[in-house]
């Protein structure tokens, strides 16, 4: 299978995209009841945002500002306010009456100090009430705002928690080969920055992004009860806040896929400077590189700063309807009230509606650019999670409980590369307990062998038999599990000695203990300050190469293999720690069907058969004195190392 390179950023042309929320919809499903519930809260926090102004309005017409209004009679001797009829005193031409603590009065006589006074306190009265109400909205508002912020985080973290345990779990499955076509920085970045966005999206934009809605079309509604002609007024700029809100999504969307592409290739070039540091400086490429990454950082920045431009056009353009939109209401509004057809608290709660108004759209960048990049991280995890596990085991695949030992290559093809083929025609059989050597020149297919061995890879013609079963037959996790690779590149973990002996499996301290002695790891362990407890830094810098190749010879040997893979495992270490581990390696390989791939032929004098590989076919088969007899490419081998 060709694999899809995930090198290059995949440019999104959907800010939204129903289909990937489908998707994510099965790592949400779980979280529905706490969903629902953070709505509800929504709904709560909205009416709360809504109601404080009109409690506002209420305090200042209804208690703090004085109102005068001017009945008519019914033609009965009585007067009508707010459905209630009012009888007329001894003195007609003066009506003074106290309703819902207002003053209704035609203005011709003034109160007495006692109806002054118990209106005074019944105003009074009502302000306290009112503003025990308010701080009380908004003691309720900070706790329904306080859990429903917990629930959204905790819901996003559990989702790509679940999302990213599903991603590695996925990853571990694929072939080497999809990671010869995928820079591990940028696999990184799907795993950790590409679920972050997904988190800050169930954050800041799912749910919140429904509460502004409420917000706008509550405001609108309570604005247009209080007064449509001046909320229309206020409104009048709208079509203005549609122009500039399409203009910018369709350039800010433009614009945002340019930058995400221009950072990936500064993450991947990152990735690999940091990685190949040592060349770098041993070679003295630094200008260079650094003149590499400068245009790339470069470009980033020029893509930035016209994401810049645009965010600075439509921020203050936003700010400007909103002040034209306040102007306006101030002009109209003050008008109304100088004319006695508005009353002030209804244009102070104006003020503050269509402050909320505004306050969803004045978020708008912030929003659109977080919902961009969840979309953006989203096809991507998806893209990476869609990549098929191009070595699947089979249905019903069969078990291993041991590995005698015969193995055997039939007519076996292979190519990484379509049509260059890497192994042409190659057969050969081990039977149990025999060591088989490899050697050829670099190229020829060695190593690809023992990587087929443990099905890295899949063959394209031909067949790998294990005790005369087709290893695709197999339980791969079990196959390589009876099988133990010792590599020339020691891949140490961050740790101690003994957890990168056993790989956290359950193997005893005392186990580990005596297969280090066995392979004479325990030579320099001991002499360690906190022995098999001493910490291990990334890869095993503070050890030598000896060190960390008799490391991996207890490794391979604690999990007890049935059959051992040497790949050049004695190829780049001093003479004295070679006789350690060549005395490391008559042990382990007795009685256990062996492969070993060595460079130095002094290495494989004792091996029961020696394959040689030339441009992968196999050219010679024999012992050590069998190939030097016949005097062809091992002979010559042999001739140029020891001549």
């Amino acid at each position: 299978m060709r694999h899809t390179n995930v090198y290059e950023e995949k440019q999104i042309d959907k800010s939204f995209d129903i289909v990937l929320l489908k998707r994510l919809y099965k790592y949400t499903k779980k979280f529905i009841p706490l969903i629902l519930l953070s709505t509800m809260l929504i709904l709560s926090i909205t009416a709360i945002d809504l109601l404080r102004p009109y409690i506002i309005k209420v305090v200042i017409d209804d208690h703090i500002v004085p109102k005068t209004i001017y009945l008519e009679e019914d033609g009965n001797g009585s007067f009508q306010y707010n459905g209630i009829s009012y009888s007329l005193g001894n003195d007609e031409s003066s009506i003074q009456v106290i309703d819902k603590n207002l003053i209704i009065n035609e203005n011709k006589n003034p109160l007495t100090d006692e109806e002054y006074q118990n209106l005074r306190k019944l105003n009074i009265d009502k302000v306290y009430h009112l503003t025990f109400l308010f701080f009380f909205i908004l003691l309720v508002g900070f706790i329904f705002n306080y859990i429903q912020i917990y629930l959204l985080s905790y819901i996003g973290q559990k989702i790509v928690h679940d999302l990213r345990s599903d991603l590695f779990e996925h990853l571990e499955k694929m072939s080497l080969s999809f990671y010869e076509k995928n820079p591990i920085g940028r696999l990184v970045t799907r795993v950790t920055n590409d679920m972050n966005n997904i988190s800050e999206m169930y954050t800041n934009v799912v749910v919140t992004f429904f509460k502004d809605f409420l917000i706008i079309i509550g405001s609108i509604v309570i604005m247009l009860s209080l007064n449509a002609k001046l909320t229309l007024i206020a409104l009048s700029t709208v079509p203005l806040v549609i122009l500039s809100s399409v203009v910018f999504r369709i350039k800010a969307r433009n614009i945002y896929r340019i930058v995400r592409v221009k950072l990936a290739k500064i993450n991947s070039t990152l990735s690999e400077n940091i990685s190949g540091i040592k060349i770098i400086q041993l070679f003295n490429q630094e200008n260079r590189k650094y003149n590499e990454f400068k245009n790339i950082n470069n470009e980033h920045l020029d893509a930035a700063k016209k994401e810049v431009k645009i965010y600075a056009v439509f921020r203050p353009s936003i700010r400007s309807i909103y002040s034209i939109s306040l102007a306006l209401l101030l002009f109209y509004g003050g008008k109304g009230i100088l004319g006695g057809v508005l009353e002030f608290g209804v244009l102070i709660a104006f003020t503050t509606y269509i402050n909320q108004f505004f306050r969803p759209i004045f978020d708008l960048t912030e929003k659109f650019n977080i919902l961009q990049a969840a979309m953006a991280s989203l096809e991507r995890i998806f893209l990476l999670m869609d990549e098929e596990e191009d070595i699947p085991n089979v249905i019903n695949s069969k078990s291993i409980d041991t590995i005698n030992g015969t193995i055997e290559f039939k007519n076996v093809w292979f190519e990484y590369k379509e049509g260059d083929a890497v192994l042409r025609d190659v057969s050969f059989k081990a039977n149990p307990g025999e060591t088989i050597a490899f050697v050829g020149a670099t190229g020829s297919g060695k190593t690809t062998i023992m990587n087929l061995l443990t099905r890295m890879y899949d063959i394209q013609k031909g067949e790998i038999l294990v005790d005369g079963v087709n290893i695709k037959e197999y339980d791969k996790y079990q196959l390589r599990n009876k099988i133990s690779t010792v590599l020339q590149d020691v891949f140490l973990f961050s740790g101690n000695i003994k957890k990168n002996i056993s790989l956290h499996s359950p193997i005893s301290l005392e186990e580990i203990k005596t297969v280090a002695e066995f392979v004479n790891a325990s030579k320099f362990i001991e002499k360690l300050d906190e022995q098999y407890d001493s910490e291990v830094t990334e890869r095993g810098s503070t050890l030598s190469q000896g060190q960390r190749q008799l490391l991996s010879f207890a490794r391979a040997l604690a999990f007890k293999p049935d059959v051992l893979i040497l790949d050049e495992a004695t190829s780049s270490i001093d003479t004295e720690t070679e006789a350690l581990i060549q005395d490391a390696i008559q042990k382990i390989i007795k009685d256990r069907t062996t492969f070993v791939v060595a460079h130095r032929l002094s290495t494989i004098k004792n091996a029961d058969k020696i394959i040689v590989l030339h441009k992968g076919k196999i050219r010679e088969t024999g012992n050590h004195n069998e190939l030097l007899k016949q005097r062809g490419i091992y002979y010559n081998l042999y001739q140029l190392q020891y001549q």
